[in-house]
C-alpha cells in the first residue's frame, strides 16, 4: 500500500455489489493555481454550463455509437431496426442538450436519454436468455445479473477515473454535472461519464454475448440483491484488465495508448481547457 501511494496510485475498497467503502491515497500534488481555477468555474453559472454539457454530450453520442455499432452487427432485421431507431431518437436528445441553457436542463435531458439508451438494453444480447433478462437500471441493490454487473464495472471505471483526477492535480470531489455533496467524487463522476457506454457497457454485454459469465454465477441475497460469486467476480476483473491494454487512437490528439490511459488523457485536456489553452473541453468520443 505505502508502495503504491509513493507511486501515486491509489488503492479502492469495494463492497461485493462493487460499492465504493474507502480509498488509501498518497500525498495530493499538481498545481493549486490550477486546483483554484477549477474550484472558481465550479462557483460560475455559465463555465459550469458549458461543461455539464460537454460531458453529458459526449456521453450521449457513445451511447448511439453503441447502439449503431450493435445495429450494425446485428443479424435479425428487427434487433437491427430496434437498435437503429433508438439511436436516432438519441440523436433528438444531442440536439436538446446543445441548445440547453441551465445545468437543470441538462441533466433532465441526460436522465431521459439515458432511460432511451436503457430501454435498448435487451437488444444488445445477441443470445438472450431468461436468466440475463433487463428491465431497468437498478442500484443499491442490483436486482438482477447484468446490473450486478455494471455497478461492478462502473465502480472499477469510477476508481480509475479518479486515480486519473488525483493524479494529474485536480480535486476529484469538485465537479461541474455533479455538484458538491459531502463524499462524492463529483469531478470523476463527471469524466466518468463520456467512459460509461465504450469502457462500461460494452464490456459488460460482450462478457455475456461471448459466454465468458453465466447465470450460475450470480446469486440472490433476501434483500433482493444480485451479486456475483468469486469465480464470475475474478473472470470480471481479468477482462476489464484485458480491456485496458487494448490501443486506440485518440479522436482528438491523434495519439495511440491503451484504453486503460484514456481517463489520464481526458483528465490532462480538461486541465488544458481549465489553464485556457483550449476554448472548450471535447469530450472523448468514440469512433
Amino acid at each position: 500500500m505505502a508502495a503504491a501511494a509513493a507511486a501515486g496510485v491509489s488503492i479502492s475498497m469495494l463492497s461485493e455489489h462493487g460499492r465504493f467503502l474507502a480509498s488509501i491515497v498518497g500525498y495530493t500534488s499538481g498545481n493549486v493555481l490550477l486546483r483554484r481555477e477549477q474550484y472558481r468555474r465550479a462557483d460560475d453559472t455559465q463555465q459550469t454550463l458549458a461543461l455539464a454539457r460537454a460531458f453529458v454530450l459526449g456521453k450521449v453520442v457513445n451511447c448511439r455509437a453503441v447502439l449503431l455499432r450493435a445495429a450494425r452487427d446485428a443479424g435479425q432485421e428487427e434487433r437491427k431496426e430496434t437498435l437503429a431507431a433508438a439511436a436516432k431518437r438519441l440523436a433528438g436528445r444531442l440536439i436538446e442538450i446543445n441548445q440547453a441553457s441551465s445545468v437543470d436542463i441538462v441533466r433532465g435531458l441526460e436522465g431521459e436519454a439515458a432511460t432511451q439508451y436503457f430501454a435498448a438494453f435487451p437488444h444488445l444480447l445477441t443470445r438472450p436468455a431468461v436468466e440475463f433478462e433487463f428491465t431497468k437500471r437498478t442500484r443499491r441493490p442490483p436486482t438482477d445479473p447484468i446490473n450486478a454487473l455494471m455497478s461492478f464495472v462502473y465502480s472499477l471505471l469510477l476508481h480509475d477515473v479518479r486515480s486519473a483526477c488525483e493524479a494529474t492535480g485536480r480535486d476529484a470531489a469538485v465537479g461541474y454535472l455533479h455538484r458538491d455533496r459531502p463524499g462524492r467524487p463529483g469531478l470523476a463522476l463527471d469524466l466518468m461519464e463520456e467512459f460509461r457506454p465504450y469502457l462500461a457497457d460494452r464490456l459488460v454485454f460482450s462478457l455475456i454475448n461471448r459466454g465468458q459469465v453465466s447465470p450460475s454465477g450470480f446469486q440472490t441475497q433476501e434483500t433482493g440483491g444480485v451479486v456475483m460469486d468469486d469465480a464470475t467476480r475474478k473472470r470480471v476483473l481479468v477482462a476489464w484488465q484485458e480491456r485496458k491494454q487494448e490501443e486506440i487512437k485518440h479522436p482528438f490528439t491523434g495519439d495511440r495508448m491503451t484504453v486503460g490511459l484514456l481517463p489520464h488523457l481526458q483528465a490532462r485536456i480538461l486541465a488544458r481547457h481549465l489553464r485556457g489553452d483550449l476554448d472548450a473541453y471535447p469530450p472523448f468520443v468514440w469512433k
